[in-house]
């Protein structure tokens, strides 16, 4: 089995709506690989209230984030695959080819460090206003050890509307990331969609894909 291991910050309060939904898509088969554990950075808080309501194991991952601790973590749950779902600190140690991320912004415009969730947002209304930009897009692509930085395989546009708030945008780029993730997901760990975790031209897809 492609066993995965999630990575979600979420809140204090709250988070955790993308976990949910990929752990509820490997039950129904959507997702063809079991999702065997839930890291947040947060010991309580969104991500372990959910987990704990769907039954997944809870890591809490603490500063400093380590590479050690990383890996120290795949380890113990024999992890194959990892997955960001809303993970905000940099990832390190991990395989470049067997590590994704989804983002809620166009990439790579509106990435690199800091720019995650309300930021990304009220950038690209910013950069709408201006007539920079005609709409989002939620992002997939592999990670490396530097934000946002590895080769992209998934870009859905989201139109923006004249009287698109980062608010009413969020909750409509939510939506399409909670529609694709676990379906482009699943392409990847059954490497459908791969790279050599090097050159990023190497990345392959299938040849009927449209979305990048």
């Amino acid at each position: 089995m492609k066993k995965i291991i999630i990575f979600a910050s979420g809140t204090k309060e709250v988070g955790g709506s993308g976990f949910q939904e990929l752990v509820e898509n490997s039950r129904t088969g959507v997702l063809d690989a079991p999702i065997i554990a839930v890291v947040s950075n947060f010991e309580k808080g969104g991500i372990q209230k959910r987990a704990q309501n769907l039954g997944v194991p809870f890591e809490h991952m603490p500063a400093p984030w380590s590479a050690e601790q990383y890996q120290a973590i795949i380890r113990k749950h024999q992890a194959e695959w990892v997955a960001l779902s809303g993970w905000l600190k940099l990832a390190k140690g991990l395989d470049p080819q067997k590590t994704i991320n989804i983002h809620p912004g166009p990439l790579p415009q509106f990435g690199g460090k800091g720019m995650y969730g309300h930021h990304v947002h009220q950038a690209v209304i910013e950069a709408y206003k201006n007539s920079e930009v005609k709409s989002s897009a939620v992002s997939m692509h592999f990670v490396t050890e530097k934000y946002d930085k590895g080769p992209i395989f998934f870009q859905y546009p989201v139109a923006i509307r004249e009287n698109n708030t980062p608010e009413t945008l969020a909750e409509r780029v939510n939506k399409i990331e909670h529609g694709w993730q676990s379906f482009i997901t699943n392409l990847v760990v059954h490497e459908k969609i791969k790279w050599d975790g090097k050159n990023p031209e190497s990345l392959i897809v299938p040849s009927w894909y449209p979305f990048i």
